[in-house]
């Protein structure tokens, strides 16, 4: 069974609130120093449900990425857990892409590619949390999709697919070649071992540009965004305490519920 799995660099999320910066221009995030980027959480899951289905039924996992800056620390991460080949998308002509352009951009590379069973991506960024390339994968490539799956099982040219719900669980059925995002209810990602990150220090990643996976520059990158960024700024919290005082308890309440009313909050 030959996998893809889609997986994207963000800023670490574990960095406390108070070392986020925004760039000069302000549409951005600038980056601690000191601090690396990370692969995507929900998207270490994507590898890891990718890692359990290739030691039940075998085949290949093909590890691809979108970074800006051609660097291949994410795809090696995959490639430490267990997966096959990495291969980075790097163009300028990808900095500012929204969604859309993103699907574009993996499609291509997809399409490239050429054989495949199953493509994988978390259910979501875990920066910007759009949650949307991997519906509009499913959409360009014109292939089935299961969103939300915490497990999947493959039988011939079929997969079942277990679906995470808000009370319980689906199961789905999709014949293959087929799309699905991954959710954390697919349980923990494994730590690459020391053999593992050795191997994959030694690993050729490819580096591909617009012109090497047949990418249209036209659709991607801020021109092409069908969405754009109006503001982004760091929310300001406060907190006001007031003392309401009165006779008794009930004209207390009433006061308050008046209150209450007036800043509508009720």
């Amino acid at each position: 069974m030959n996998i893809i799995v889609c997986v994207k660099r963000i800023p670490d999320p574990e960095i406390p609130p108070a070392k986020f910066e925004l760039a000069p221009d302000a549409m951005r995030v600038r980056p601690p120093e000191g601090i690396p980027p990370v692969i995507s959480p929900y998207d270490e899951q994507a590898v890891e449900l990718a890692l359990r289905l290739k030691e039940k039924s075998g085949g290949k996992i093909t590890v691809l990425s979108i970074d800006e800056e051609a660097s291949p620390k994410i795809v090696r991460h995959a490639l430490a857990m267990g997966a096959d080949e990495g291969i980075v998308l790097a163009d300028e002509a990808f900095s500012g892409s929204d969604s859309f352009g993103t699907a574009h951009i993996l499609s291509r590379a997809i399409e490239k590619i050429g054989e495949y069973d199953l493509i994988l991506c978390g259910r979501q960024a875990a920066d910007w949390d759009e949650g949307l390339v991997g519906s509009l994968l499913a959409e360009t490539l014109d292939l089935p999709l299961v969103t939300l799956a915490e497990d999947i099982e493959h039988a011939g040219d079929e997969l079942k697919v277990k679906r995470a719900t808000l009370d319980g669980y689906q199961v789905f059925a999709a014949a293959v070649p087929a799309v699905v995002s991954v959710s954390s209810e697919a349980g923990p990602p494994r730590l690459p071992s020391g053999w593992g990150i050795i191997a994959a220090s030694k690993k050729e990643v490819a580096v591909w540009n617009a012109s090497d996976a047949g990418i249209d520059p036209g659709r991607t990158g801020p021109s092409a965004a069908r969405r754009k960024l109006v503001k982004l700024f760091v929310p300001e919290r406060k907190r006001e305490c007031e003392i309401i005082e009165a006779e008794t308890t009930a004209e207390a309440a009433a006061e308050l519920a008046g209150r209450l009313k007036k800043e509508g909050l009720v």
